[in-house]
């Protein structure tokens, strides 16, 4: 159905008609704890890959990191909640106040909330508001084997609490929706999958010299690399341990980590213990380009609900070798977009390392093969109109509107 009732065909162009009204937008409220890093990159893309003439978007969410200046140039109103922060503390009851007012001054259509503590927060606001529409995206799970008891009973309570305040789930991988449903944070057949997009304009389709040269290491070395920030979810010790196997039955290889965090110094610790060379560079913010003069891309999350960096590594035709944890399988599957290992398994992971070192064409076919793959699904195109959809459908408009440049 393209429209209702259908639309008979324009007789006049627009731009020869006097001055017609602006016709009211719908308002979009992103409620996210971190808008920085995977999930934080995919609400950017979600939020300014919108019609901007049917939608008015904002962001909300922890002050800090560099995609609200980002948003702010591209349209979308920001708002940095003080005393927002990314663990639960007292002072949430000052910050869901604060939604709640901002939620009542401007009289949101949709709020759209992301990550547990966010989710909680802004569901939660929505609900005292009376918001008739709110949804949810899982980027990854709230909680994992790898936190606390307490904080695990804790993320679990408060996504419960909120599922019944939802009208609709979103998942960025099919494997993360048959997780939240097993959890019981969303009910049976209420969860659809939207792949979370990354912008592919600025991602080489396959290896290139230049971003070598820039990672300083010679054509002839096999280079391994990472890129997220350098934090327990990451497990940058487990990738330097891996680094140590690998150089010991390849030498010819080197190091990298793109990126920076609070385990930094003990990366180049246990580098040194172990001795292997392990270079971090630091934050970039051209990642995305650099991760193509990788020979081969490493992932040891310990838990990642699809991996915005293994995406765009996949993209560049990277040969790669991720955790087998959460969203990640659907994305690499063995033999075809790649090789899998275990969480927190240096050794396995060098293994399949050196498989990859060991069978270089194999290598190269699977990170082409992952490159179209990614190329043809994970558009921002193609994940904004997914969301357009749920928007729509919740709405009750029609899902195929009229294109207004007819």
């Amino acid at each position: 159905m393209r429209g209702w009732p259908p639309a008979p065909a324009r007789l006049t162009p627009r731009g020869a008609l006097p001055p017609q009204p602006a016709l009211p937008r719908i308002k979009v409220l992103h409620v996210i704890t971190r808008f920085w890093a995977g999930a934080g990159g995919n609400t950017l893309l979600s939020a300014t890959g919108m019609d901007p003439a049917v939608y008015e978007v904002w962001v909300a969410g922890v002050p800090g990191g560099d995609l609200w200046e980002r948003a702010r140039a591209a349209g979308v109103r920001t708002v940095e909640v003080p005393r927002f922060t990314e663990v639960l503390t007292p002072a949430d009851v000052l910050v869901l106040w604060r939604l709640v007012r901002l939620i009542r001054r401007e009289r949101f259509t949709i709020v759209h909330t992301h990550s547990a503590k966010g989710g909680f927060l802004g569901r939660l606001a929505a609900r005292l508001c009376r918001t008739p529409v709110v949804v949810h995206t899982f980027h990854g799970l709230s909680f994992h084997p790898y936190m606390s008891r307490w904080r695990r009973y804790s993320y679990r309570v408060l996504e419960r609490a909120t599922r019944r305040f939802t009208h609709a789930f979103l998942a960025v991988a099919p494997l993360l929706a048959a997780e939240a449903v097993a959890q019981r944070l969303a009910p049976p057949g209420r969860v659809r999958v939207v792949p979370s997009a990354v912008d592919l304009d600025h991602i080489p389709h396959g290896f290139d010299p230049a971003a070598r040269r820039e990672l300083g290491v010679p054509a002839d070395v096999a280079l391994i690399g990472t890129v997220g920030r350098v934090d327990h979810q990451k497990a940058p010790l487990n990738f330097v341990r891996t680094a140590a196997a690998v150089h010991a039955a390849h030498p010819r290889t080197a190091f990298v980590i793109v990126g920076d965090g609070p385990l930094a110094d003990d990366v180049r610790r246990l580098a040194a213990e172990l001795g292997v060379e392990v270079r971090l560079t630091g934050y970039r913010p051209d990642a995305d380009r650099l991760v193509a003069g990788l020979d081969i891309f490493v992932s040891t999350s310990l838990y990642e609900g699809l991996g915005r960096a293994l995406t765009e590594a996949l993209a560049a035709a990277r040969p790669v070798v991720a955790s087998a944890v959460n969203g990640v399988p659907d994305l690499v599957e063995p033999g075809a977009t790649g090789l899998l290992g275990a969480p927190a398994d240096p050794e396995g992971t060098a293994r399949a390392v050196g498989w990859l070192l060991d069978h270089p064409d194999e290598a190269a076919a699977m990170g082409r093969q992952a490159s179209a793959r990614v190329r043809a699904a994970f558009t921002p195109e193609a994940m904004c109109a997914a969301i357009d959809g749920c928007y729509r459908q919740l709405l009750g408009l029609p899902t195929d509107p009229l294109d207004p440049s007819e």
